[in-house]
């Protein structure tokens, strides 16, 4: 679309030189980390404050303009990408720290403040934040996806970790939803709802986030295995067992070579699961010692572990690189990215049969999985500009998805729906579940000018 001249000039006026039209800032905002092309907004805004974004968000609902929140612009799954064109709302400009009380546990940002900058203000106070999805990512994205990553074995995902929002609604009214308190009774979980709605229900613009007290001791390991199944087994009976891992993931033998070559490191090629451990300095020993007994049990070999923090930060550096060392396996290369999670219970049978798939492929793939929680990836490599590789990489993804779905799961534990996985809703969903999220849609977007065509896919008539 095209933008009215009102929208323009008022636009200008608030926001001066922090609203641009200049194609190369507009190009910028659109795309994302998916494999879908370039889509760029018609304009883009700069917003600082809450009643800026207010300002912004009524004047586009009154002329019918769709509004797009953007982050850090490192979503995997099309979220960002303005498809009826219209403005991209940058929050990046919203930074700040607002308020750290470390009696309450608790810390308030705007939307805008990333990951890593969150958690390097928290260290002086003792403190972390543990939600950790790999990418830099922006709160306020993560909380838009209800983002997760490989503390969610021990911490939980956005959705345990959000206790209140400040929220700019498509009418540009400031409302503010949950409180401080550890627990409530009072109404309905709009806090909740707001999580995981990916721009489509509001605009969240100030978050009050759970903290947690830095581990006395830290400890990381890696134990190589047999096979994928074998570690599966191994992670299933170390969880049965009862051992607090904080975190757990598997990255099969693909992955490692990629990890190798991309980071310069000398890992076995073979399927490898990484282990982090917080505590006390006994407690982290003893999850160590009774973690690696059970990984012999399951063939688990070279079991090693260390609490130096160079060693621990080099190894979970070179985990949240896998993404980019699996995309340096082919030049010019894009990702397409599963995202299934399934209880845990069917998470190896899942894992055998996506493995088995994308054996039989044309297609360069690995498997990451945060195993802890019953989610894993597929990393399926394409060359963007072939249409077949597009075609059979989908066909693999709806593949590994319909045994996720037969298993009792979801196709998408932590990336979210965006475009990409709209089209598994109404089979995961259930007609009358779509229909209550359309009706839900309606009543806070009337308009239907937050995000369109994202999360909630068309019913036929």
């Amino acid at each position: 679309m095209h933008l009215p001249l009102e929208v323009t000039t008022q636009l200008q006026v608030l926001l001066g030189d922090r609203f641009s039209l200049a194609k190369v800032v507009r190009d910028h905002h659109g795309r994302d980390e998916s494999p879908y092309p370039e889509l760029a907004p018609d304009a883009v805004a700069f917003v600082q404050t809450n009643e800026e974004v207010a300002s912004v968000v009524k004047l586009c609902n009154e002329h019918r303009v769709p509004v797009v929140a953007y982050g850090a612009g490192s979503s995997l799954e099309g979220h960002i990408l303005p498809i009826q064109g219209g403005i991209c709302l940058d929050l990046s400009q919203m930074n700040q720290v607002l308020d750290v009380a470390p009696d309450d546990f608790l810390v308030t940002v705007q939307a805008g403040v990333l990951r890593k900058q969150l958690n390097l203000e928290l260290k002086d106070h003792g403190l972390f934040f543990p939600v950790d999805p790999g990418a830099d990512a922006s709160i306020g994205g993560m909380c838009a996806t209800r983002a997760s990553g490989t503390n969610a074995v021990r911490y939980g995902t956005m959705r345990e970790n959000v206790v209140a929002l400040t929220v700019v609604t498509a009418s540009g009214n400031i409302i503010r939803v949950g409180s401080r308190a550890r627990k409530s009774s009072a109404g309905y979980d709009l806090t909740r709802l707001l999580i995981g709605s990916e721009g489509t229900l509001g605009i969240m613009t100030e978050i009050t986030l759970k903290l947690y007290p830095l581990p006395e001791a830290i400890s990381a390991a890696t134990c190589v295995f047999p096979s994928v199944s074998a570690a599966v087994q191994a992670v299933i009976a170390i969880i049965q067992y009862g051992v607090p891992i904080a975190r757990v993931e598997l990255v099969d033998e693909t992955a490692i070579a990629a990890i190798n070559h991309y980071s310069k490191l000398s890992l076995r090629e073979s399927p490898t699961l990484f282990f982090e451990f917080h505590g006390s300095p006994l407690g982290v020993q003893e999850q160590a010692e009774n973690t690696q007994a059970i990984c012999a049990e399951f063939g688990g070999s070279g079991f090693e572990w260390s609490a130096n923090p160079e060693d621990r930060t080099r190894l979970w550096q070179a985990r949240h690189n896998a993404y980019y060392a699996c995309l340096q396996l082919q030049s010019g290369a894009r990702i397409l990215n599963t995202d299934i999670c399934v209880p845990i219970s069917k998470l190896a049978y899942c894992i055998d049969r996506a493995r088995e798939m994308l054996s039989q492929s044309y297609l360069k793939s690995a498997i990451l999985g945060h195993v802890g929680d019953g989610n894993f990836h597929a990393l399926i490599i394409i060359d963007p500009n072939r249409p077949e590789d597009m075609a059979e990489a989908e066909r693999l993804n709806h593949s590994i998805v319909q045994d996720a779905l037969s298993s009792g799961g979801t196709c998408t534990g932590e990336h979210g729906v965006g475009m990409h996985k709209i089209q598994f809703m109404l089979q995961e969903h259930g007609v009358d579940a779509i229909e209550c999220m359309r009706a839900i849609k309606a009543v806070f977007d009337p308009n239907n000018i937050l995000n369109p065509g994202k999360m909630l896919p068309a019913l036929a008539l």
